[in-house]
């Protein structure tokens, strides 16, 4: 991620505290989009003949009216807790792919190689901690319980007890139903976000060669761009994802044919209009997040890079 192709790469680190920072403000921003592009891909709102499905708004507005605005924030704690290691994972696992894909002479990658790289840390992110930090959050956003009533009891209290209650009756291996198209989708969202990314900030370095160091309003233009490209190449795989991960594993059904058996209901039932739920709160919240995250990353790692001292390679010396 940095102006230099010859500088020392990013230290393990780095990317912890600067993602890490950068994860938890994405999260506290966006939260409440992505309980909404949950709702709505979790609806069956627009199944009978002449109606249409609830959109964005009034999906939002019937959370906060029935469960408090609190509730737009469920799941919450389980998306916290995940997001330092996904973040770090992210941005250690990318650095490493490119730098492993890197032309040995040169040291530079080519945008193939990139797309690449950033397929293999979406993979690397998504096995690692994405599917049971998502599979929890989804229980617990599913929950359509009052928080303002405390006669109405939810199943899951909190992420801590939801990863119990999954293991203790569904088993370990439930927390990584939909490991599959979770890693399909992280790996084509990093994949054209990192690609777009890259791209994008080596134009705006171009265009402006006296500058040391893009400013943050940059870095959050292009995350914002390449953090679009995502949600839209991968829609359907996130939609029946979310639908696999809360619903409880079928006896004798494999993954693929639960996965089959989603897809072919939800284009027989609800048309192919239904694979797409969600996708307005979800880029609402993907390409503002990645702004946010791009921004609060390069920010925070290069202040990190100037106060750790630079070795001096003729001397020995420290600067």
């Amino acid at each position: 991620m940095s102006r230099n192709a010859n500088k020392k790469p990013v230290g393990f680190a780095t990317h912890i505290i600067a993602g890490g920072m950068a994860g938890g403000c994405e999260a506290l921003v966006c939260q409440p989009l992505d309980t909404i592009k949950v709702r709505m891909q979790l609806s069956k709102s627009g199944r009978a003949p002449g109606t249409k499905p609830r959109g964005f708004l009034a999906t939002g507005a019937s959370i906060m009216r029935r469960e408090t605005p609190l509730a737009l924030y469920k799941g919450l704690g389980a998306v916290l807790s995940g997001i330092v290691p996904k973040m770090a994972i992210r941005f250690a696992s990318f650095e490493a792919y490119k730098e492993a894909l890197a032309d040995k002479s040169t040291g530079k990658t080519s945008i193939g190689h990139i797309f690449l790289a950033g397929l293999g840390a979406g993979v690397t992110e998504a096995v690692a901690v994405v599917t049971p930090m998502e599979v929890v959050k989804i229980r617990l956003q599913a929950q359509q319980h009052s928080l303002a009533d405390p006669l109405e009891a939810p199943r899951y209290r909190n992420a801590a007890h939801a990863v119990y209650t999954i293991v203790r009756e569904e088993g370990a291996a439930a927390l990584y139903r939909g490991v599959s198209l979770t890693a399909l989708r992280q790996a084509t969202n990093q994949g054209a976000n990192f690609t777009a990314y890259q791209e994008l900030k080596k134009l705006a370095e171009r265009l402006q060669p006296g500058v040391a160091e893009l400013p943050s309003y940059q870095h959050m233009m292009i995350g914002l761009i390449s953090g679009a490209m995502g949600p839209f190449s991968n829609a359907p795989i996130d939609t029946i994802k979310t639908r696999l991960q809360k619903s409880p594993a079928v006896p004798g059904q494999s993954a693929l044919q639960r996965i089959v058996a989603i897809g072919a209901d939800m284009w027989r039932t609800e048309g192919v209009r239904s694979f797409y739920k969600g996708i307005t709160p979800r880029v609402l919240r993907v390409a503002p997040g990645q702004a946010i995250v791009f921004a609060v990353y390069e920010r925070v790692s290069g202040a990190m890079e100037r106060m750790t001292p630079k070795v001096v390679e003729d001397d020995g010396y420290s600067e």
